[in-house]
């Protein structure tokens, strides 16, 4: 039970994030880009002109409710990497380190819904250094942190996922896009870690229910004998 919670954590944080995500955007009276907003515009709790890093006027509406999901979300992941430990995980110190930095990348989402980008700029940069540089530090070490019983393909698969994000991070702190504008390359910096968790998460849930269908005949047997 705990690990089938912990693996809903997972599905349930990053599900809601992208739900509230597609609503607080589409409360914009003028359109809210993906390449051209950063992730955070979202929660800014005030309607104003932007310049920096790029120039734009950001006014969410639904700041409130953008923010609560990022706190919402950051604690899921922080629970889902608690609670799936002794069955995603093998032993060593490559898995504790990726999974101390996942969890690390929730307190980020946590302090940056706390402190919106223009309430406590330093607050919520360190929130966002978590997320992309901590939480992706972490998806390149699960790929050797991962259980044997994970397949190959997603061990290797999560470590490329890391060093994509940590690419991506690096260009979008040195202004380099490569058209696909500055909030284009936050989300390659920041989602990976979202998309993960959510396919280790429905993995895991759909890998617990097949083994406890394959289990359930052998205990009826066993009690009819």
């Amino acid at each position: 039970m705990k690990v089938r919670i912990g693996y809903s954590a997972l599905i349930v944080g990053v599900v809601q994030f992208f739900v509230i995500h597609g609503i607080a955007e589409a409360a914009w009276a003028r359109p809210y880009s993906w390449a051209r907003n950063n992730i955070s515009d979202l929660g800014n709790a005030h309607c104003a002109l932007q310049s920096e890093p790029e120039p734009r006027y950001i006014c969410s509406p639904q700041h409130d409710l953008m923010n609560v999901s990022f706190i919402v979300l950051g604690v899921l992941l922080v629970v889902g990497a608690a609670l799936t430990g002794g069955v995603l995980w093998r032993r060593g110190s490559a898995a504790a380190t990726a999974r101390l930095l996942s969890a690390g990348a929730g307190v980020g989402f946590v302090l940056a819904g706390l402190a919106p980008a223009d309430v406590n700029e330093n607050q919520h940069v360190l929130g966002a250094f978590l997320i992309m540089a901590a939480g992706n530090i972490g998806l390149v070490l699960a790929g050797f942190g991962l259980a044997e019983h994970v397949p190959g393909p997603l061990r290797w698969g999560t470590s490329l996922l890391g060093i994509t994000a940590i690419t991506a991070f690096g260009l979008f702190l040195s202004h380099h896009y490569l058209g696909l504008g500055m909030g284009g390359m936050e989300r390659v910096a920041a989602f990976p870690l979202l998309f993960w968790a959510l396919a280790v998460g429905v993995r895991g849930l759909v890998r617990r229910a097949g083994r406890m269908h394959e289990t359930m005949p052998t205990e009826r047997l066993s009690r009819a004998g």
